[in-house]
């Protein structure tokens, strides 16, 4: 039975956040329900009670990671150079959220509230991207937002596996000096 169940609070937010920080140590395929429960200290019917399934675990924790994203880049208030560095940044200090956020095959794509939270953090983005390029047609600003968004979520996931560590494209700089001087060189036209 559940040691400290009713001693969490938001057991909700317990929950999660042990599921991220799962994830962030031991990688997505190390999470199980019962596995979680024993690791948050609660019973192990507690996950399942608030998340139906693994699917609807993750699903909750990717809509938590757009919901914390957005918070982040809406602070870049249409910078591109902010957004995409605040994207990074938090790709880098979330990765248990953003190892499952864009993981199609183990979240419930279509919940209307993940949808909502996607399209939330996407809109910082683009929003950046189309400062830079107000009077571009809407087929070219979305092609450039494809490209920003490529360009940031690429970087983050070359730092966060270990592809830049030995590489010569990485002068020994902490990732957020490395990209911003990667993202100085974008230009829009």
């Amino acid at each position: 039975m559940a040691k400290s169940s009713y001693h969490h609070g938001d057991l909700r937010a317990t929950i999660l956040a042990a599921a991220a920080e799962q994830i962030a140590a031991d990688g997505v395929d190390a999470i199980s329900l019962r596995g979680l429960a024993r690791r948050a200290e609660v019973s192990h019917a507690a996950p399942a009670h608030h998340f139906g399934d693994r699917a609807g675990l993750l699903t909750a924790l990717a809509i938590e990671g757009f919901d914390l994203l957005a918070a982040e880049m809406d602070a870049a208030a249409g910078d591109f150079h902010a957004a995409a560095i605040a994207y990074i940044r938090f790709a880098l200090n979330h990765p248990g959220h953003f190892d499952v956020m864009y993981r199609r095959d183990l979240i419930n794509p279509d919940d209307s509230r993940l949808v909502q939270a996607r399209s939330r953090s996407g809109a910082a983005l683009r929003s950046g991207v189309a400062a830079t390029r107000p009077d571009a047609s809407e087929k070219d600003r979305h092609a450039t937002q494809l490209a920003a968004w490529s360009l940031v979520h690429g970087f983050a996931v070359l730092w966060r596996e270990g592809a830049l560590e030995q590489s010569p494209l990485n002068p020994g700089s902490d990732p957020e000096t490395l990209a911003r001087a990667m993202i100085a060189t974008v230009r829009f036209e």
